[in-house]
């Protein structure tokens, strides 16, 4: 397997989303519960719009097919740091995938020299971050929700 991993363009959103569905389609074969979900997914349009005008957001190429991705931004004066970054959402279609975008990430953030990198708390990445001693973010924030959701 050969990565080619870059910015993410803003023309590459529709691949984006019918990655995302195709992998969707797998675990959810009915329709009506998959729109659902699409509706409060960390990867719907306007959040791909938002994360895409940054410039922070990566994917992964392996001969030049869509092989993971991950949508981030910069947080600016957060829990007392100057600069982090936070990584929204990441898809991947292997573990080495998976490996190699967290590595980007840290590696990143390292050479931008952000203090922190925010990785989603899944299963699935405590092992690919595992190498960069990670530790759980505990904030001492309330939560008010705004909306009846």
């Amino acid at each position: 397997m050969s990565l080619e991993l870059r910015i993410i363009e803003p023309t590459e959103i529709e691949e984006i989303l019918d990655f995302e569905m195709r992998k969707l389609m797998d675990s959810i074969p009915d329709e009506t519960t998959r729109t659902f979900h699409v509706w409060n997914s960390r990867w719907r349009r306007e959040a791909l719009e938002h994360y895409l005008k940054l410039g922070w957001s990566f994917l992964a190429r392996d001969e030049g097919a869509l092989v993971g991705y991950f949508l981030a931004q910069p947080l600016l004066f957060f829990e007392g740091q100057t600069q982090s970054l936070w990584i929204e959402h990441i898809q991947f279609n292997s573990l080495q995938v998976r490996d190699a975008l967290c590595d980007l990430g840290y590696r990143l953030s390292r050479e931008k020299h952000f203090q922190r990198v925010y990785f989603p708390n899944s299963g699935s990445i405590g092992n690919a971050i595992k190498p960069f001693t990670p530790t759980d973010w505990q904030p001492a924030v309330s939560l008010v929700k705004t909306t009846r959701t």
